[in-house]
């Protein structure tokens, strides 16, 4: 009987073993599927918004009908993506300035058609993120001018929210050319000789730190996210004094370029803290900070100061664009133009939303959508 036992144990573990390897096989296999799936996930989630349930959609935000409304007029746009932007140090006219600032209209609608996408799942949308996303991304050949490029976050924050729905082809081809922007900035910053200097501590760097961090968290490549950081806490002490006023405000006596030196940091640190990663407070070797810096810029955007642009400019472009009646390069600073960047701000820190609501009682119609609720 015990012989009898021991021969339907020995038969029962037989029957298992395969299949417990069966079971094994079958997991295996299915985490190597599931692999690309979630390689191919874009991991930055900059944007919190969520799809709208079929009972908001007729009753939705007036900015989400706005922007929907919006992007609904350009379904059939054709790309016009170019292989080279130019617009830095040029005036319109100048050159390919014009054609640039037609082309680089794209990377807005690019961010605006996956808002749309994001919000009513609509595939109309989606699609004209695929062919205008493939066709910046196998035309365009990077400069490395941050200000010709800076507009590429759009591009990004369209990728961002569509990868996982797009195409294969559009896909590689997304993570090939991010790669190589993002790679080939932090190259070229590590080239430099230390202490940086020039365009290497100034406004440039700034937007070159915020597509370097974008691209790096929308790829999740953890290489790239580590140089972002280590690039972001080096310019702030760059860029930024103890008291928070900008090497940008004394190069240029203007607010104008505080405003466009700490917006693209804002962005990066949004990027950041969509990982838990709070770049705000990060200090720089002189002890500044990116949260001193937009301190320092309060009261001129409140209205408690004022400030007359660009006097004491020591770049003479700023005198050839005042020559030529471009609006801002002269006069007293208005503190709309820090709309954005407040409302970009109160989504790092609600401290910064009375002075956002003071600006603009509603932020700009991409922003409602993508980050609707400022942070608390």
């Amino acid at each position: 009987m015990a012989r009898k036992v021991r021969l339907m144990q020995s038969r029962t573990e037989a029957t298992r073993a395969p299949n417990w390897r069966q079971a094994c096989a079958l997991l295996l296999a299915g985490a190597a599927v599931l692999l690309p799936l979630r390689q191919a996930q874009a991991a930055m989630n900059f944007c919190a918004a969520p799809a709208l349930q079929t009972s908001e959609r007729t009753n939705a935000d007036p900015g989400v009908k706005a922007l929907v409304s919006n992007v609904q007029a350009h379904l059939n746009d054709q790309p016009h993506a170019l292989a080279k932007l130019h617009t830095e140090g040029t005036l319109p006219h100048e050159g390919i300035y014009d054609q640039s600032v037609e082309a680089e209209k794209d990377l807005d609608l690019l961010r605006d058609a996956a808002l749309a996408w994001r919000a009513t799942s609509d595939d109309r949308y989606l699609k004209l993120v695929d062919r205008l996303l493939y066709a910046w991304v196998t035309t365009y050949q990077p400069s490395f001018n941050p200000i010709d490029e800076t507009r590429f976050e759009g591009l990004i924050l369209a990728y961002d929210m569509t990868a996982s729905a797009l195409p294969v082809k559009t896909r590689n081809a997304s993570m090939a050319f991010l790669t190589k922007l993002a790679n080939g900035y932090i190259g070229q910053i590590d080239a430099q000789p230390r202490p940086l200097k020039g365009t290497f501590r100034n406004n440039w760097q700034s937007h070159r730190i915020k597509l370097i961090a974008m691209a790096a968290f929308t790829l999740d490549n953890r290489k790239m996210i580590n140089a972002a950081q280590r690039l972001f806490v080096e310019h702030i002490g760059d860029n930024i004094e103890p008291d928070g006023s900008t090497i940008d405000f004394s190069e240029r006596d203007a607010l104008h370029y505080v405003t466009y030196d700490l917006q693209p940091l804002v962005t990066a640190a949004l990027a950041a803290r969509r990982h838990n990663r709070n770049w705000l407070p990060e200090k720089g070797a002189d002890g500044a900070s990116l949260e001193a810096a937009l301190n320092w810029l309060a009261p001129y955007a409140a209205g408690s100061k004022t400030h007359e642009e660009f006097v004491h400019s020591s770049v003479p472009f700023d005198a050839r664009r005042r020559e030529a009646g471009l609006p801002g390069y002269s006069g007293q600073w208005d503190p709309k133009n820090a709309t954005e960047l407040f409302h970009l701000a109160a989504r790092l820190d609600g401290r910064y939303t009375p002075i956002a609501l003071q600006l603009a009682p509603t932020p700009p119609a991409w922003l409602a959508v993508c980050l609707p609720l400022p942070a608390r």
